[in-house]
């Protein structure tokens, strides 16, 4: 989505001509002896190195970063042990009433069990009834609504399984909780419903559900899944109408 290259044998012909011409001006203007050691300079400097000549780039496309993503969700995925069925299952328990519209794996950051507005009381919205994962760890942050769409995020820990946070969501206004009641309204698709859909393209671990609106307005659930054999992430937007699959597109970074 986004190769390495190997000097070619003119190239090396002409690094090593243009050595030459130097040795001849530096002769003219120097003695012997500098005229040696700048041939030597200009030779470590120029010549290409047998070792990077035939050292080929480790990543699938010849790009560094890439490596690093498909790296960064091997670390991620390896560390987790609750599914994200058990963490949707875990977190719509924490608001009665309440439907899942949001659910990603994540690192938890150092900052995990601090006041949304760094009140060194609290916010009185917010709850921490188990200690936070250490920073780095996976954890799942889920979001759930309530009937008037109002949004609820719900901290879970992935490797215990535990809540070790929640709070009510302090950015949304009137038309925002308006938007988010009109998506649960129009979606007839369940989250486990749209997965089941996304998997069946796409085989792997789930590591994001999301529901929102496309380009055409029309109300989706957005999955990723990250295959465990080249760890590279597919997204898939199911129809949360008809649970049709809209579209499919695989990250290889």
């Amino acid at each position: 989505m986004s190769s390495a290259r190997r000097l070619s044998p003119l190239r090396s012909l002409a690094v090593v001509g243009a050595l030459g011409t130097s040795v001849l001006l530096l002769t003219a203007c120097t003695n012997a002896d500098t005229t040696r050691s700048s041939v030597a300079e200009a030779a470590q400097t120029e010549s290409p190195s047998p070792t990077a000549t035939g050292t080929k780039s480790p990543s699938p496309t010849g790009s560094p970063s890439a490596n690093e993503d498909q790296s960064q969700r091997k670390e991620l995925v390896s560390a987790t042990k609750v599914t994200w069925d058990k963490a949707a299952d875990t977190a719509v328990k924490e608001v009665p009433e309440g439907k899942l519209v949001d659910l990603e794996l994540k690192r938890t950051k150092s900052d995990a069990t601090a006041s949304p507005t760094g009140s060194p009381t609290g916010s009185p919205d917010m709850s921490t009834p188990n200690p936070a994962p250490s920073a780095g760890a996976p954890e799942w942050e889920a979001k759930v609504a309530q009937t008037d769409g109002t949004l609820h995020r719900i901290d879970i820990d992935a490797v215990s399984g535990k809540v070790f946070r929640t709070m009510v969501d302090p950015d949304q206004d009137a038309d925002d909780k308006t938007q988010v009641s009109d998506w649960l309204d129009k979606a007839k698709q369940t989250p486990a419903q749209a997965v089941k859909a996304a998997t069946a393209k796409a085989k792997g671990t789930v590591t994001h559900v999301e529901l929102g609106d496309n380009d055409d307005q029309q109300v989706v659930w957005n999955v990723d899944v990250v295959d465990k054999g080249n760890w590279n992430k597919a997204s898939i937007v199911v129809d949360a109408a008809n649970g049709k699959v809209l579209s499919q597109d695989v990250d290889t970074d």
